[in-house]
């Protein structure tokens, strides 16, 4: 388990939804210090916040930020991208820029950071996923997510014999820019941080963060029409 009072955290798309709000829980429950990502830096607005430039999808930018933070034991994959890009008709560039977001950008990250975190004892890594992981419903940007879902399985075995725990938070809709023209039920982004930070300080593998979330996954080992009741048409 990760206890988070003092800890030093590097949280990448920190400005807004639900990076913002973690950002503020992580210095809610005493956090030393918390590196806030964005590719603007002037939009992190939290006053205790440190700024970091950064674009997840660029190797350069990446290793720029790891060596501006080498204190961090717990680092949260936050930042991601919502194209949705349909397999037949979309141009392949945008299903490539949204896995490039929402699978390769978390693992230069997390590349980045695990000789940082092992070298100052071992820590933990959250990231963020989605229901929609294990619900194909949103072309690339459900593709990325399960193959992100996937990255941290095993990463979660890799990181072992590092000292460091991982954690996988999913959730449906939360009340951020990235859901603004969905009517739907939403979370709050601050009810989804007090959860991801939960799961964190308990060590939990996975975070199910709604009942969305808990009945989708639940559903993985029924019939695939329970899931895609269209199907069944």
């Amino acid at each position: 388990m990760t206890t988070l009072k003092d800890t030093v955290v590097f949280v990448t798309g920190g400005s807004r939804g639900i990076g913002k709000a973690l950002v503020e829980e992580l210095y809610a429950r005493g956090a030393r210090k918390v590196y806030a990502t964005a590719r603007d830096p002037r939009t992190v607005t939290h006053p205790d916040a440190v700024p970091v430039a950064l674009e997840v999808t660029d190797p350069a930018s990446v290793a720029n930020a790891a060596a501006q933070a080498q204190d961090v034991t717990v680092l949260i994959n936050n930042a991601g991208a919502l194209v949705g890009a349909s397999f037949l008709n979309s141009p392949i560039d945008d299903i490539r820029r949204e896995f490039e977001t929402n699978f390769y950008g978390p693992l230069l990250v997390t590349r980045a950071f695990v000789p940082v975190i092992e070298r100052n004892g071992g820590g933990h890594l959250l990231n963020t996923h989605s229901v929609l992981s294990w619900l194909g419903v949103a072309g690339s940007y459900s593709a990325s997510k399960a193959a992100l879902w996937s990255q941290t399985n095993t990463l979660r075995l890799e990181l072992r014999p590092h000292g460091i725990d991982v954690t996988g938070l999913h959730m449906a809709y939360v009340d951020t820019d990235m859901a603004t023209g969905v009517d739907a039920p939403k979370s709050s982004a601050r009810d989804i941080a007090v959860l991801a930070l939960d799961g964190i300080e308990s060590g939990a593998p996975e975070v199910l963060a709604d009942d969305m979330t808990r009945q989708v996954k639940a559903g993985l080992s029924g019939d695939l029409t329970a899931l895609y009741p269209q199907l069944a048409e």
